[in-house]
């Protein structure tokens, strides 16, 4: 039987050391590679096509619900897990919606971590206990099952807009991006009419909000 082949994305390294120990000691489980950003992680899970991705939600440069968007319009047979320490419904919900087969949340004990492993790789949906189905139904019940305020915008408008809100300017993002400086300057403007919001402060409160960026970033 072929290994479970598990590509690590998390921004710091002993977590993602942490995370590889445990996984190594494991049969059948294999970890191939990792990354330390989102642009990262986009690319080693294009170009090593794991079967698991191991996914932080708060990864610089791009988000980690974004990552996940991505691969899954890339590669829907790669199952991608993200790991949080939220454990609030929007987030999971987001989640899900992005396409992801599991959410685990980072204060789970260690067996969770096998158990959200094999599970998705026999493509099932792995959910950590404290974030329950019942309460993302709840959830969507309240809401009427409400867009993703984040649905306005474009994948490329949402990636500009993490990176105005991790401080980044609007040089900085063009040649991060490659993209003209005024390309980048119209997208702005979009983001600000699409979500209403008038100045940088503002971007930054929504960015946060929504979980595009996290505190800590």
């Amino acid at each position: 039987m072929k290994p479970i082949r598990i590509l690590l994305a998390d921004d710091h390294t002993l977590v993602r050391a942490g995370i590889r120990g445990l996984l190594q000691g494991l049969a059948g489980i294999e970890v191939i590679g990792e990354a330390g950003d989102g642009p990262e992680a986009m690319s080693k899970a294009e170009e090593l096509r794991p079967d698991v991705v191991l996914l932080d939600v708060g990864m610089p440069g791009l988000n980690g619900l974004e990552v996940a968007a991505r691969i899954s319009s890339v590669d829907p047979a790669i199952r991608v897990v993200i790991l949080s320490m939220h454990t609030s419904e929007e987030y999971v919900l987001r989640a899900l919606r992005a396409g992801c087969a599991g959410y685990l949340v980072k204060g789970s004990a260690v067996s969770e971590l096998e158990i959200a492993v094999r599970a998705v790789a026999k493509g099932e949906t792995y959910l950590s206990p404290v974030v329950s189905k019942r309460v993302v139904e709840d959830y969507v019940h309240r809401t009427g099952g409400a867009a993703d305020p984040l649905d306005a915008l474009t994948p490329r408008q949402r990636e500009i807009l993490q990176l105005v809100a991790e401080g980044y300017t609007s040089k900085d993002i063009a040649h991060r991006l490659g993209l003209a400086f005024k390309t980048v300057e119209t997208h702005r403007s979009q983001i600000m009419d699409r979500l209403q919001v008038h100045d940088v402060a503002g971007l930054v409160r929504f960015a946060l909000r929504v979980g595009l960026v996290t505190p800590e970033s």
